[in-house]
């Protein structure tokens, strides 16, 4: 048997070296249009700032490395440039010599990931306008900077690329502007938890331009110039493109593969395409959220690598199935770590599902063990089913932990509730007792047996101040003092028991705290002495964090401010 390979990096070379190992006698011959057949372009931002200081490390595996190791046909600098599939070879490009010619093949896969997104504007191809997709990328923009010492840098594009290339040429001493079109940064976050990213961003200095459009880029002496839709004019010594990424299938649609959203590829669950024998892994197609089972496009290294995997078990006559993607993603953001799984509530009501939602701002260990850190939890889940549907945290330390283990629940269809129940490690230094995934899913059978009702940051403003309902905030007088919501009186939950009188019998109450917590202990003190209770979740923290971004959002770069 004879495998043709198109792409290698995380799917096409995963799949070679699991052929191999499954067969011994396969045949493998695997074509790569860039200089490296395998590298970690997850790390590519931090070969630029010097974090990651050799570019060797980059590369996780040479033509030659895999020679010996696996005796596989590893061929880099060639493109491939014509699949077809009624004579069953390929037409290749050996991009070092312009040699055309054709290669032959049993079973063929196609890896030939995404490529960066190229908005439909003036200016794109600039030298000084970068994208960051391979090593070569990578380095064409660490020789620049290298050369030309560039003191500010525009990124255009907010999502995980974006901005971890903001961050490294932020540690190089450069001021950083980020362009996005949607009005948050990291669009697997809802808008509440991405506040708390932007006030990360924006205290490092960071300038923030969200809800903006590019129009266009031009050449501004040793700079370029860039234009917005609204007529604000930046300016910078140099510039990321990093507004997402388009399945690269060019090749598949001329081969006549089947094809879905964005042209990407069709395949099923064995990853199999239209066309018998040909298979395809990664950015390249599209996959089903496993979740919604909608169809969506998924562009991580950990499903590409998964499919990879299967696709190998099936060439080799298996029966290998992909259950689909999850979405779990994790992004360090300076000393923040941010991290997803599943869908947001954005994506839930898009859909028409019925979610409800719990808010947490646990500690990453012991509060009485040193060095703990709060994180913010969001965790979704469908009323009446109680079905895990998502969760996301930002945090600092713990963060990772956390995400994994929701992540597996959710692919282990663990009902929200039952999280309560996970038998987690812990001690001092790493957890509390009450780990905080087990403090989520307390918080969800509450409300499943109705000892617990909420209310959310966005309805604060649309709650009555006509005397008709009680609004109470109960953290201490100089928490309150500090700053609260229009209307909410104070009395503190240690005193609220004796200070019970002063609230009138027959009205409902909305209760405010810090966090959440100590407005729930005081909704179950009133509850059980007759009144009607809703509990703030995320408390005030939280609020607060939206409207300070509301806020730095209005006011930074008036439209028409010329930014150099």
């Amino acid at each position: 048997m004879k495998v043709v390979i198109i792409g290698g990096v995380a799917g096409g070379a995963t799949a070679a070296a699991r052929i191999r190992r499954l067969d011994e006698n396969a045949e493998v011959v695997v074509f790569e249009r860039s200089g490296h057949v395998s590298y970690a372009n997850c790390g590519l931002p931090y070969y630029i700032s010097g974090v990651i200081s050799d570019s060797k490390a980059l590369t996780l595996q040479t033509p030659e490395s895999f020679w010996r190791r696996f005796r596989i046909d590893m061929r880099v600098r060639h493109e491939v440039v014509d699949i077809h599939p009624d004579k069953k070879t390929v037409t290749v490009h050996n991009l070092n010599t312009g040699e055309r010619f054709e290669e032959g093949y049993d079973k063929l896969l196609i890896s030939t990931g995404a490529k960066p997104t190229q908005p439909d504007v003036p200016g794109v191809g600039l030298d000084k306008l970068f994208k960051l997709r391979t090593v070569e990328d990578t380095l064409q923009i660490h020789e620049f900077v290298e050369k030309n010492r560039p003191k500010s840098a525009i990124v255009a594009g907010g999502g995980f690329i974006g901005m971890e290339v903001a961050e490294n040429l932020f540690d190089l001493g450069m001021q950083v502007t980020i362009i996005q079109r949607p009005k948050q940064l990291l669009n697997p976050l809802d808008y509440d938890m991405a506040t708390f990213v932007h006030a990360k961003m924006r205290s490092k200095g960071i300038n923030l331009m969200l809800g903006e459009a590019v129009e266009g880029f031009y050449e501004d002496g040793d700079g370029i110039k860039v234009s917005l839709k609204c007529g604000k004019v930046l300016k910078a010594d140099m510039g990321v493109l990093a507004i997402g990424v388009t399945p690269d299938t060019h090749l598949a649609k001329q081969a006549g593969l089947e094809l879905g959203i964005k042209d990407s590829i069709l395949v099923n669950e064995k990853m199999e395409t239209s066309i018998t024998d040909i298979y395809a892994v990664g950015d390249a197609i599209e996959v089903k959220n496993s979740v919604t089972d909608e169809n969506v496009l998924i562009p991580l290294a950990g499903p590409a690598n998964k499919q990879g995997r299967i696709a190998a078990d099936n060439i080799c006559g298996g029966d290998s199935k992909y259950l689909g993607s999850q979405g779990s993603s994790i992004i360090k953001v300076f000393d923040m770590t941010v991290a997803t799984t599943g869908i947001n509530e954005k994506t839930a009501k898009k859909l028409g599902i019925d979610c409800d939602k719990v808010f947490l701002s646990p500690m990453s260990h012991a509060s009485y063990y040193p060095g703990g850190k709060v994180m913010t939890m969001k965790v979704l889940f469908e009323k009446e089913t109680y079905k895990l549907l998502g969760a996301q945290i930002v945090g600092y330390e713990g963060v990772d932990k956390r995400i994994d283990v929701l992540a597996t629940a959710i692919h282990a269809g663990i009902k929200a509730f039952d999280l309560k129940d996970l038998d987690l490690a812990y001690a001092p230094p790493y957890s509390s007792a009450k780990d905080p995934v087990n403090m989520a899913g307390f918080m969800i059978e509450n409300i499943s047996n109705g000892l617990l009702k909420q209310f959310f940051w966005n309805e604060v403003e649309d709650i009555p101040r006509d005397g008709s309902v009680i609004l109470l905030d109960v953290r201490t007088p100089g928490e309150y003092a500090r700053g609260h919501f229009d209307g909410f009186i104070n009395i503190p939950v240690d005193e609220l028991r004796e200070r019970i009188g002063e609230l009138e019998k027959g009205k409902t109450v909305y209760v405010n705290c810090q966090s959440g917590l100590r407005s729930y202990i005081a909704c179950r003190i009133l509850v059980q002495n007759g009144f009607d209770c809703y509990n703030f979740s995320g408390g005030f923290r939280l609020y607060e964090t939206i409207m300070n971004d509301r806020v730095a959002a209005k006011v930074s770069m008036p439209c028409g401010m010329e930014v150099k």
